[in-house]
């Protein structure tokens, strides 16, 4: 592990809102994570349904084999309707598989958790010719535009787990965004609903019950603007 000096967590709860966070919501959500026997150390992984309104987070300790689910969270507002993102403005949240790539304890939302948004497989759909968007964000004070918006008390909570993952030394926390739990009947009455998203996905759903059967990471790629599933 870093030096206090170098880690994560010591960086980030320099900050006002993490130190709060932490003082108000650690010391309940430790005894929960070291019930659960996941130990000092754990890696996270967060799979949100939109038409559900949920955000699960999955925890993993450094010696187990399988994801075990912690906590779910609603969402506390909704933005768009079901299907993919696609271009800026569209009012959409995202569907894929994505990782936290930012930390942000000033966020004007309290709190907020960057996503990868737009990979590889986004820049496919959109096209050379428009532009994709950015700024997809897991945070607090309950509004959104095509991001996911919790309860600032929720995200105090994902916030810190997220801390605590990330100083465990986990590089990249995957976050898989799904327009809903994608079982066969689910598929079924959606593509009905929406038929110009069921090939999409049809592309999402292999990394969905991947998880379900394993409680693991699926191996995916995105090959040629499309995800695969090893």
């Amino acid at each position: 592990m870093a030096s206090a000096q170098n880690n994560f967590k010591a960086t980030q709860i320099k900050f006002e809102r993490v130190e709060k966070a932490y003082n108000e919501k650690w010391g309940t959500l430790e005894k929960f994570v070291k019930a659960a026997g996941f130990g000092n150390y754990f890696s996270m992984m967060i799979n949100a349904y939109k038409a559900e309104g949920k955000l699960e987070v999955w925890l993993k300790g450094n010696s187990d084999q399988q994801y075990k689910l912690f906590r779910t969270y609603d969402f506390c507002a909704h933005s768009g309707t079901l299907g993919p993102k696609v271009i800026e403005g569209d009012g959409q949240t995202p569907e894929g598989f994505y990782y936290i790539n930012v930390f942000n304890p000033m966020s004007s939302f309290h709190l907020s958790l960057g996503v990868n948004y737009p990979n590889s497989v986004d820049l496919a759909r959109t096209g050379k010719d428009r532009k994709p968007g950015n700024d997809i964000y897991i945070h607090g004070n309950c509004v959104t535009v095509g991001c996911i918006p919790l309860t600032d008390e929720k995200i105090k909570e994902v916030y810190v787990l997220a801390v605590e993952a990330r100083d465990s030394g986990q590089e990249k926390i995957p976050v898989n965004i799904y327009p809903f739990k994608m079982t066969a009947g689910n598929m079924k009455r959606y593509a009905l609903q929406f038929p110009n998203q069921a090939s999409f996905w049809k592309a999402l759903q292999p990394g969905y019950l991947a998880f379900e059967k394993n409680k693991n990471l699926a191996n995916i790629r995105e090959v040629k603007g499309k995800y695969v599933v090893k």
